[in-house]
């Protein structure tokens, strides 16, 4: 039984891009807040992640709120931003996040965090960034171990990689995305009813012809890269102006 279950992180924890139906997102952490409430009725619920975030931020903004909420279960997921920079430091960012991981297990929470899934399949362009996205993943997985964080290892599995689990800008996950996360972690949390089939891979999917494929890639790139080139290229970020969407603790809503 949980009473109180704060998520920290960037646009994945937020909700990006899992509609709720009322002009908000949903997203991994919702969905696990509904699973953890049907054995945990009286659990309140506070998700202070913000899109764009880095893990220095996430522990610089973050991390004090969500320990004054004094959580008994937290979910940490951050990386992805930094991973995407020129400058990556694998070992500065995997430190930061061991920090966060830390603070909220010493603080007496159940802690979950999750590996990144390799994007390359549905984003050609990620390919040079496999070699750090593994590294990165692995150390993540060292720091839980030292310190008693659980991990949702969505990376380790064929079906996190899938393009149909991932939205139109390729980056974030879709509904279904958002939906095999929030198993993965039912599963490592030992919720019942979670099992493995998060993990199942998805039926054989159609093949693309060449044109189709050529479209498809001209459309993401005007859509969705040229635009996040442009915020990095005058330091701006999609998270500038926007606050975490459930600040303070509250009944978990019902979808």
């Amino acid at each position: 039984m949980y009473d109180r279950y704060v998520a920290i992180g960037d646009s994945s924890t937020e909700g990006l891009d899992d509609p709720d139906g009322s002009g908000g997102w949903r997203g991994w952490a919702d969905r696990l807040a509904e699973h953890v409430s049907a054995t945990s009725p009286g659990l309140r619920y506070a998700n202070l992640a913000v899109r764009g975030r880095v893990v220095r931020q996430v522990r610089d903004e973050q991390l004090p709120r969500a320990l004054e909420l004094r959580p008994d279960l937290a979910t940490v997921f951050a990386g992805v931003n930094d991973l995407l920079r020129p400058g990556f430091d694998a070992a500065a960012v995997a430190a930061d996040v061991e920090e966060l991981l830390g603070a909220l297990t010493g603080a007496g929470a159940t802690v979950l965090t999750i590996t990144v899934p390799d994007p390359s399949r549905a984003m050609p362009l990620a390919r040079p960034l496999r070699g750090r996205m593994a590294d990165f993943n692995e150390r993540v997985r060292r720091a839980a171990q030292r310190t008693g964080a659980r991990v949702a290892d969505v990376a380790a599995h064929p079906v996190g990689a899938d393009p149909r689990l991932w939205s139109l800008d390729r980056l974030h996950a879709n509904a279904l995305g958002h939906e095999r996360i929030a198993g993965a972690l039912a599963e490592a949390l030992g919720l019942p009813g979670a099992d493995h089939r998060w993990a199942d891979p998805l039926p054989p999917a159609a093949r693309r012809r060449g044109h189709e494929v050529l479209r498809a890639e001209g459309a993401w790139l005007r859509t969705h890269f040229g635009p996040w080139v442009v915020r990095r290229a005058t330091g701006r970020s999609s998270g500038d102006d926007v606050q975490p969407k459930r600040p303070e603790l509250a009944p978990v809503p019902r979808t």
